[in-house]
């Protein structure tokens, strides 16, 4: 969701030589927001080492120290003691986790929930490098890697080999493996196999190794703060699980899912060499048959086979997956709300609360919904319109004020311009009212007719109208200004009144002389 500015995140960045522009456009911040960090930090002579050692509250209140005042009302686990616990038996975070919290409550303290329980413990062992112990648990920990070997598609078309791109997880407890095939190594594409590998096992993970890879990991300096994908941030969030970036050059820290790569380019990719694939849905198919029998594969050095493992041993200590899973959203920052108490996404209008009229808010796009929200509060919630759609509206009653005699315009009062401009006109105004539930929907749209008026005059709009009403049923701003701009209605004035004389000479009659009737000389 929208938030505070990220201070600490742009310190550490800025400390590592990157520029305001590429910290915006890496990490989706508004580029005021980066060149306001950067200005406090010089006036006030702060660097990261100043806010390294303090939380994203702290450093937030460090630059701005008269927004959101708030209090650090935690109590600090002990992970050094978290660390040792957790060789034991039968012993996990979970359960470390709720006797933190059985403590604190019994000393009237403030305990930390279990997602930031976690958190804290990957950075914790990632600043003291305790990551290389190789001991598994069941339920734990999840390796994810891209595969560096691919394989093809043929096109149809033309031949041209299509490379395709291997997701790879693992179960370090079981080796149960998972494997995705992607057109390319893009964000969305590693959050969808991330998604995907969840569903597949059924359930999360405590943890999630992963390689220093761009989609996921922004920075891992050798000593301070990982900077994670915001991203990929919130994916961990929503599945209660910390990403824990293995250390660079650290292979090792993620043995499992590099052994298991270099065992599905033997399993899965030399197995299928020799076929020729046109589509993903046949190669998906082949693949998914190569690893079932590899899962399905007797150990060679341990009883059973992964599957048999994962599913007698690990599968129940997997956390069950939230009601609905992750879906990937994109942020659209400082949208309009208009009088008409609307925003614009992609030529479609969803409603806001009408108090909001006038202010600038943030839209949270996801593959099926549309979320607004002000000052990092939601205000109003939408189902997203199909990208085939466009000049939709998505208006909540409770949204729209009981009257808008406040505002300037109102439908009588357009309507009474239209008529001074001409008939055609009015109807074109009549059929954009027509077509909309609520009245107050159309005073945009019917105001940007009119106003074409003072361009091009009354004169040619009225024309262009009529003009317009023969190729579309109700005709919009986007109709009439072509029309106007390309002068098709000069062309079709003439043309009318072409036909106008036309019409008068085929009406008017032949008209005898006098001398028909004796007059003149026959008097």
């Amino acid at each position: 969701m929208a938030r505070k500015i990220r201070v600490k995140r742009i310190m550490q960045l800025r400390a590592a030589g990157l520029s305001q522009s590429e910290i915006a456009r890496d990490n989706h911040m508004s580029k005021t927001s980066v060149s306001e960090v950067f200005r406090i930090a010089q006036e006030r002579q702060i660097s990261f080492a100043d806010v390294e050692g303090k939380s994203n509250e702290e450093a937030y209140r460090m630059f701005f120290p008269d927004k959101h005042p708030e209090e650090t009302i935690y109590e600090q686990p002990d992970y050094a003691t978290v660390h040792k616990e957790l060789p034991r038996t039968g012993v996990t975070l979970k359960l470390l986790w709720k006797e933190y919290r059985d403590r604190c409550k019994h000393h009237g303290l403030t305990s930390y929930g279990y997602t930031r329980f976690c958190n804290g413990y990957s950075e914790f062992t990632i600043s003291q490098n305790l990551t290389n112990r190789l001991s598994h648990k069941p339920g734990a920990v999840s390796e994810v890697d891209w595969s560096g070997a691919t394989m093809h598609l043929v096109s149809p078309l033309t031949g041209e080999d299509i490379p395709v791109y291997l997701f790879v997880a693992v179960l370090p407890y079981s080796q149960y493996a998972y494997i995705e095939l992607c057109l390319d190594m893009k964000e969305e594409s590693w959050l969808r196999c991330n998604v995907h590998m969840f569903e597949f096992w059924g359930g999360s993970t405590t943890r999630i190794v992963c390689d220093n890879l761009k989609t996921g990991v922004i920075n891992h300096p050798k000593e301070g703060e990982i900077v994670l994908n915001e991203a990929y941030e919130a994916l961990a969030n929503h599945y209660m699980t910390a990403i824990m970036p293995a250390q660079v050059r650290k292979p090792k820290q993620k043995a499992s899912v590099e052994g298991t790569v270099g065992k599905i380019a033997t399993a899965v990719i030399a197995r299928l060499r020799d076929e020729t694939f046109q589509t993903m849905d046949s190669m998906r198919t082949a693949v998914a048959n190569a690893l079932g029998d590899y899962n399905c594969a007797p150990f060679q050095k341990r009883e059973g086979s992964r599957i048999q493992v994962f599913r007698e041993e690990e599968a129940a200590y997997l956390r069950p997956l939230p009601a609905l899973p992750y879906e990937i959203a994109t942020w659209k920052y400082g949208r309009s709300v208009y009088p008409d108490c609307h925003v614009v996404l992609d030529k479609n209008h969803y409603s806001c609360p009408y108090q909001y009229a006038g202010k600038k808010v943030d839209l949270k796009i996801t593959d099926t919904l549309l979320e607004i929200y002000l000052s990092g509060e939601r205000i109003a919630t939408h189902r997203r319109f199909p990208d085939y759609l466009s000049n939709q509206w998505s208006t909540r009653s409770e949204d729209m004020p009981d009257q808008f005699q406040q505002m300037e315009w109102d439908d009588e009062r357009i309507r009474k311009w239209a008529k001074t401009i001409g008939s055609a006109t009015t109807e074109v105004i009549d059929r954009i009212f027509a077509d909309l539930q609520i009245k107050e929907q159309g005073y945009n749209p019917c105001m940007a007719v009119l106003r074409l008026s003072k361009k091009y005059s009354a004169t040619r709009l009225e024309a262009a109208c009529a003009l317009a009403l023969t190729r579309f049923h109700s005709p919009r701003y986007r109709h009439l200004q072509a029309i106007l701009s390309a002068e098709e209605d000069i062309l079709f004035q003439s043309q009318e009144k072409e036909k106008q004389r036309e019409q008068d000479k085929e009406t008017q009659g032949y008209i005898r002389g006098a001398a028909y009737y004796g007059g003149l000389n026959h008097d």
